[in-house]
């Protein structure tokens, strides 16, 4: 009964880590690239890490600078569709991963993995407008 309720609890923490890091897949793959581009140039691995840090952090100020200071909702939905996008597609990858040893059928995996993407897209668009937003109303 132990083992189980361990399972679970571990099963939940997993989820709860991965949704995290699937709503902010854009700064991590920009940090991941700056790393990598810093490394192989021949940066430390310090070096490379603080670049990293630095590039992610400068890739959500820039998408919160935008929906502070552009007034067209069009731009406003143009950034954080551009931060979304990335979201969706590891919120996909992450359903389809869990799920594709439990469900037997192709388009019902295709069907959830979509919405499941959809809804973490959809959480890394409120999330960053509800950042921007207590951010800038200060």
């Amino acid at each position: 009964m132990t083992l189980i309720l361990l399972a679970i609890t571990l099963t939940i923490a997993l989820c709860v880590i991965a949704y995290n890091f699937a709503i902010y897949a854009l700064p991590f793959m920009v940090g991941l690239t700056a790393f990598q581009y810093v490394y192989g140039t021949g940066g430390g691995f310090l070096m490379s890490g603080l670049a990293a840090i630095a590039a992610a952090l400068l890739c959500v100020v820039v998408v919160i600078a935008v929906l502070g200071f552009a007034k067209n909702p069009a731009w406003r939905l143009l950034a954080l569709a551009i931060f979304a996008v990335p979201a969706t597609i590891a919120g996909y990858a992450l359903v389809h991963g869990v799920t594709k040893n439990f469900v037997d059928s192709t388009i019902a995996l295709n069907l959830l993995g979509g919405l499941g993407g959809l809804l973490i897209g959809v959480a890394a668009m409120l999330n960053l407008n509800a950042l921007g937003t207590a951010a800038l109303s200060r």
